[in-house]
């Protein structure tokens, strides 16, 4: 699969069409985002699969946001799974890249990653290598909802109880794009304090996140405490599902409904 994806990489930068391809290298002893350009040595190119590479998922499309902003003119290719595709068409819904100027290079994920993720689409609509992964029923959301209202409100309570606000569930996010971040506004949330404002630090951001997250998982993988972050995102994305019919990145064309004014959208038939 890896000679596949550096083929297509070779192409599009002998060709001119794109400046440069966002992907995953090996450097240091580490996998890292890296921009190759023409002529780079693509020996060191990553898939992130490897068991020597450990685990090495990077937000890519964060990257080639603050590359695509400043190169605004210029085409770049970029690494995608099912998942960074996702957030593609949510970036370009929310005008933060132009489709004009991006290149996919996909590929699908593995069997055993789609499960360990609970990826309903494991692979992008655009596969430039590997083979296509059953999507796997999503869990996490119907165990948590498993308990009583009470139970369920302990449990969030308690997770929320272990925030130390370090705020890697943000930073890492790669449809977090905002230049002033709604959890800095200290009418929101108290600025220094800990334990975070329960239970108004976390549903904000799920609630910022209610048309925008892409199940990506990144959250979950970055937070030192082990919240289960995105059982809550999970939940949040279902509730959108159910009231208004929509899933964040899976159709490119569709409007999300919290960008829509006058009368909600009719409920889509069960």
């Amino acid at each position: 699969m890896i000679d596949q994806v550096k083929q297509k990489i070779n192409e599009l930068l002998s060709a001119g069409s794109v400046k440069g391809v966002v992907a995953l290298a090996h450097a240091n002893s580490h996998v890292t985002p890296c921009l190759f350009q023409k002529d780079d040595d693509l020996s060191v190119l990553s898939l992130g699969d490897n068991k020597s590479d450990g685990d090495a998922r990077y937000p890519l499309n964060k990257v080639l946001i603050k590359i695509a902003r400043q190169y605004p003119d210029d085409a770049f290719g970029i690494l995608v799974r099912g998942c960074d595709e996702r957030g593609l068409y949510g970036l370009y819904r929310l005008k933060q890249l132009d489709p004009e100027k991006v290149v996919t290079i996909g590929i699908s994920c593995p069997q055993s990653l789609a499960v360990q993720c609970e990826c309903k689409k494991p692979w992008p609509d655009d596969m430039t290598a590997g083979e296509i992964s059953d999507g796997v029923e999503q869990k996490q959301v119907q165990d948590a909802e498993g308990k009583d209202q009470s139970q369920r409100f302990t449990y969030w309570t308690d997770q929320f109880l272990k925030c130390v606000k370090c705020y890697g569930c943000r930073d890492i996010c790669p449809m977090c794009f905002c230049h002033e971040c709604s959890l800095e506004c200290e009418d929101l949330v108290s600025k220094g304090d800990l334990p975070v404002d329960i239970p108004v630090f976390h549903l904000t951001r799920a609630m910022h996140m209610a048309d925008r997250c892409i199940d990506c998982g990144l959250c979950d993988e970055a937070c030192p405490s082990d919240i289960p972050l995105r059982v809550l995102y999970k939940k949040t994305a279902q509730i959108m599902n159910t009231e208004f019919g929509f899933t964040s990145g899976i159709d490119k064309n569709e409007t999300s409904p919290l960008s829509l004014m006058g009368p909600s959208p009719e409920k889509p038939e069960k």
